[in-house]
């Protein structure tokens, strides 16, 4: 068996961006709790292209999903020689 070698002080990139602690990333609980809240679509009224609102919201807490990851990726990831 071949022994690893031990990395240089520095060269772990993974440990580094373990340690981020933006407070971009609370926003990421947005997603999660919203469609938990039984009285946004507990009605079948508005009715959106004849679909009941249970339907049309599960689409709509997707596309929140992708919006709220994509602004936390944007405003937390590394530029230049950051």
């Amino acid at each position: 068996m071949a022994e690893a070698e031990p990395e240089a002080p520095g060269s772990a990139p993974t440990r580094a961006r373990a340690k981020d602690r933006s407070p971009w990333n609370w926003l990421l609980f947005v997603p999660l709790v919203v469609p938990l809240i039984p009285a946004l679509f507990n009605a079948d009224s508005p009715r959106f292209l004849g679909f009941p609102r249970f339907y049309w919201l599960q689409l709509a807490y997707i596309l929140l999903g992708v919006a709220t990851t994509t602004l936390v990726y944007q405003m937390t990831k590394r530029r230049g020689g950051r």
